[in-house]
């Protein structure tokens, strides 16, 4: 099993620029269902994938791919046509809120938003726009989701994941990649991996993830990494008290960030003396959790806290 995303999820691409043609194409050969895209300049015209696949000489799965992606005019004529049940937003930052609210609009369940850089303004609107409509927002400014072997969506590195039993969920995109690796060196691979994104106002959060997985019978365990900035991670906290029933590892990034001093993300920042990495990791330690104390400790974590 899995969460968010497998095999059958179809994927439409709104902004098919130079950014989202290589990361489509990086998706095609992991496998992923890549099934139109919309850039309402192009509409009509369609574009070509070739080249060899992530798995080659593996049996029962192709060694190239040849793939045809149609564009169309708007989210809502895509899934018509394609009966696309996934989005992913590569729209540059002015216009890629709009982009998210008009996949809400027609009910896409699962958006994926890349883009770094959206005017936290814009993703207030947004937010406000998909309550109550049964959809699904990941990120903005995130790596993606990806179930190793089934489907990748985002900019994550492919061959690093492995299947396996732990799922991952993180604020931080290249952290999110090491973990990744760790669990995958040590045998545990992972179910998901899901990277939520940095940015101050954004869809899902860790507490999310962690029902996510803690309802999912193939996921034993999970990684959580955290990062200075904002109450997430003291939510999760509360929340790993009194519902999980899993074991948990995380890592929190910012250790030696000073106040006020904006570190990576957007919403990585100490401010009113909230935020810090210390109240992090007490409120994890306190929930049971197992804290790295290194970012080359995650695996370790992982192992210690399935005991």
């Amino acid at each position: 099993m899995s969460v968010l995303v497998n095999a059958d999820t179809k994927v439409l691409v709104q902004g098919m620029g130079k950014t989202g043609r290589f990361h489509t194409d990086k998706a095609i050969a992991y496998g992923t269902q890549m099934v139109g895209a919309v850039h309402p300049s192009r509409v009509g015209q369609t574009e070509t994938f070739t080249g060899e696949t992530d798995h080659s000489g593996v049996e029962g799965r192709d060694d190239t791919y040849e793939v045809d992606v149609p564009i169309f005019r708007s989210v809502e004529d895509a899934v018509d046509a394609t009966g696309a049940t996934a989005s992913v937003v590569y729209v540059p930052p002015p216009f890629a809120a709009d982009a998210i609210m008009e996949a809400a609009a027609v009910g896409v369940p699962l958006i994926i938003c890349v883009t770094e850089g959206i005017p936290v303004g814009d993703m207030v609107v947004a937010k406000r726009f998909l309550e109550g409509r049964g959809v699904r927002l990941v990120g903005p400014n995130c790596p993606g989701v990806i179930t190793p072997k089934e489907c990748k969506i985002g900019i994550m590195p492919g061959y690093i994941h492995t299947p396996g039993r732990i799922g991952v969920v993180s604020r931080s995109g290249t952290l999110t990649y090491e973990a990744v690796h760790q669990l995958t060196l040590n045998g545990l691979g992972q179910t998901t991996a899901i990277g939520i994104g940095g940015d101050p106002v954004n869809g899902t959060n860790f507490v999310d993830c962690l029902d996510l997985f803690n309802r999912d019978d193939a996921t034993e365990g999970v990684i959580m990494i955290g990062e200075i900035g904002g109450t997430a991670e003291e939510e999760a906290a509360e929340w790993i008290t009194a519902n999980m029933k899993k074991p948990v590892a995380g890592f929190i990034a910012g250790t030696s960030a000073p106040p006020g001093k904006r570190m990576g993300h957007a919403g990585a920042i100490i401010s009113g003396g909230k935020g810090t990495a210390a109240a992090k990791i007490e409120a994890l330690e306190s929930a049971g959790v197992v804290v790295a104390p290194t970012p080359t400790d995650m695996g370790s974590a992982m192992m210690e806290a399935l005991g």
